[in-house]
């Protein structure tokens, strides 16, 4: 295979100044129907209510943490929007919104960052793996289930998302040569926020963009502005494509950022400076989405009025659920833990037996 094939463009993907006017994109990408960008404003507007929702959640103790995803929203919700029903979504921590937009329940998708021991959902239902904390692990599950539904001659394909973090990581790097050597129906997408926690992406990796990491495992390979929604859903679609028909793997990085701390526990002003928040503020990938429509005369009024009032009442219902207290059964710290309890786990239950009774 020529390496020529495999390259991103020197340049990322762009449909969408920042100012929301349209630009030329290279050759061999379309703009996406205007009701397929339509439903993403509305998601975004959404999604974008839910994270401020969740993040209030952890000031309020109704959640142990959140990593919020403001200013990724065009990644998140492209992500979905790119993938069919029997598609499979292998999500990180950060990718909540996505979850949500799939059309998961709030309250499950939060119940893992409110403590819970499980994930919320049920993976096999809903086809979204568990969020995953541990850095770029899901993406060798990820092509494991890629590889499962080539094999069972399915036409699903299997969307990893991965911070830029993770792609410093052996596994990260272990599933693109998995992927590529399996000819696996899997698409990478890396979304590129600048910092992994407080380390900054120079000093992270020197390679010209981490696009560039799927070249040398032989994965064909794109960079896109992941603040413009246009872009990312139209170099996701084309990429999800590629892998069903039969194209092999394909890695995406999006150039995003986060606009908030890595969780609620963290201090950002510690490790980035103010006016580098505030230029990307410009940025904002919702504002620029909502301009770009205006400009089309496809969104009016009334549209973004409708999608700010089903953003409320989605908040609403995500605070009311979340204030009532969860029924949990003690007793569940022991299941799931040894597929025959050993005499310690047997001790340790009996012991909260017996503090249980005497409260």
């Amino acid at each position: 295979m020529s390496v020529d094939v495999l390259l991103p463009s020197p340049v990322p993907v762009r449909f969408v100044a920042e100012d929301g006017t349209a630009v030329q994109p290279p050759t061999g990408y379309q703009v996406p129907e205007e009701e397929r960008l339509l439903e993403a404003y509305r998601r975004m507007v959404v999604g974008r209510r839910f994270d401020r929702q969740a993040t209030a959640l952890t000031k309020q103790g109704r959640l142990a943490v959140y990593p919020s995803s403001r200013g990724q929203e065009a990644c998140q919700i492209a992500g979905v929007l790119a993938l069919r029903e029997d598609d499979w979504l292998f999500p990180t921590y950060r990718d909540s919104v996505a979850l949500v937009s799939r059309g998961l329940d709030p309250v499950e998708v939060l119940t893992l960052l409110r403590g819970g021991w499980h994930c919320g959902y049920d993976p096999a239902a809903t086809r979204v793996a568990p969020q995953c904390t541990p850095l770029a692990t899901q993406t060798i599950h990820a092509v494991g289930m890629a590889d499962a539904l080539r094999r069972k001659n399915e036409s699903g394909v299997v969307m990893a998302f991965i911070g830029d973090g993770g792609t410093s990581e052996g596994d990260f790097h272990e599933a693109l040569n998995y992927a590529a050597v399996l000819h696996a129906p899997v698409v990478f997408f890396v979304q590129n926020n600048k910092y992994a926690i407080s380390v900054p992406l120079a000093k992270q990796s020197a390679a010209p963009a981490l696009a560039y990491k799927g070249i040398g495992y032989g994965i064909r390979s794109e960079q896109v502005d992941g603040n413009d929604l246009v872009a990312v859903l139209s170099v996701l679609t084309a990429a999800v494509e590629h892998a069903r028909t039969g194209g092999g793997p394909f890695l995406v990085e999006a150039h995003t950022y986060r606009m908030d701390p890595h969780t609620n526990a963290d201090d950002a002003g510690r490790y980035r400076d103010k006016r580098e928040v505030e230029q990307w503020e410009a940025a904002d990938p919702l504002a620029r989405l909502e301009t770009y429509l205006h400009g089309r005369g496809v969104l009016d009024t009334a549209a973004v009025e409708s999608a700010h009032e089903a953003a409320e009442e989605f908040a609403a219902r995500v605070r009311t659920e979340m204030n009532a207290d969860p029924k949990v059964d003690p007793f569940e710290l022991f299941e799931h833990v040894f597929a025959e309890a050993t005499p310690q786990l047997r001790e340790q239950r009996a012991l909260l037996a017996s503090e249980l009774e005497d409260r």
